[in-house]
């Protein structure tokens, strides 16, 4: 079991601590310290007030911020929660994946997923009702602009000539590439495009506006990475080759007063019995303090008893 963590920019209006330079250097480095394997940050570019104001959360630039934590740190992978694919040019996704994965030695990972935010499509300039046919093809071009010179690519929606984007990634033959999403369309893109798959608790008021499938028990967790298993071995490919990265569903961190570790550590080892292998820990953002602090309590109780 491996654990990462998104950076807790989590609310809108967020404490301003936490997205200062000395704020997630400081994040950063006590989570390295404590034992994570992974960091991230959410992509948002260009969220409504509307949804800010119903529950939804501000963000930085996904790519910026973990170059920004890569530097200041040696160990901890660099994982987006998630990058929203449509949202740009796989060309320009590549460039920067491939950027990151270099500066940071090997360090990368594209976690991404379609999108549910209508207003945000619309503020890009992106069709909303493209989101899936563009996803697809935006994962058939970062794959092929890493690992082919001279590339020629032809398209619905992209389209290139004679493209050799260099310098390559330290990944070989890429970064992993993770697949979020519920649903069974996201499993079906694992198989073909990916190496993790990275659904999300979800129940079913939170699945209809995520517009993704309800899940909301291990149980059922444990079948779905179960049909993901078969997918994969009918496609040749070792079911176990494939990550499972999933948050515990009772939503209680170590940033909680009443955060209890023996339950969490109970509630690991059914995540594990289900299939996952990454879990992304919850960190409170009203500072850096709490934030670091609940970072050493996690190592010191959870990472530390494993």
């Amino acid at each position: 079991m491996r654990f990462t963590m998104t950076h807790p920019m989590n609310s809108h209006p967020y404490h301003p601590d936490v997205v200062s330079g000395a704020g997630i250097t400081a994040i950063a480095v006590a989570a390295e310290k404590a034992g994570f394997h992974g960091f991230g940050f959410t992509d948002h570019p260009a969220p409504s007030q509307r949804w800010l104001e119903n529950g939804g959360h501000d963000a930085l630039d996904p790519f910026v911020a973990m170059s920004f934590a890569a530097a200041h740190t040696t160990t901890l992978r660099l994982i987006p929660n998630i990058v929203v694919l449509p949202y740009r040019n796989p060309f320009v996704v590549a460039k920067a994946a491939a950027t990151l994965d270099l500066l940071s030695d090997g360090r990368f990972t594209l976690a991404v997923g379609v999108g549910y935010l209508r207003r945000e499509f619309a503020a890009l300039g992106v069709e909303f009702d493209e989101r899936a046919e563009l996803f697809e093809e935006a994962l058939e071009v970062i794959r092929a602009a890493w690992t082919t010179d001279d590339l020629t690519f032809e398209g619905k929606h992209f389209s290139a000539r004679g493209i050799t984007a260099h310098p390559r990634p330290v990944a070989r033959p890429h970064p992993p590439i993770w697949i979020g999403g519920n649903t069974v369309a996201a499993r079906r893109r694992v198989v073909r495009y990916g190496d993790g798959w990275c659904p999300f608790p979800a129940p079913a008021g939170l699945a209809q506006t995520a517009k993704t499938a309800p899940l909301d028990s291990v149980e059922r967790l444990a079948e779905l990475v179960a049909d993901l298993h078969r997918r994969l071995e009918a496609a040749g490919r070792d079911p176990g080759s494939a990550d499972i990265a999933f948050s515990p569903l009772h939503g209680k961190g170590p940033g909680d007063d009443d955060f209890n570790a023996d339950e969490y550590l109970s509630d690991l080892q059914r995540l594990a019995a289900a299939g996952v292998t990454w879990v992304n820990v919850q960190i409170p953002g009203d500072g850096v303090a709490p934030a670091t602090e609940a970072l050493e309590r996690f190592g010191a109780t959870v990472i530390d008893a494993i």
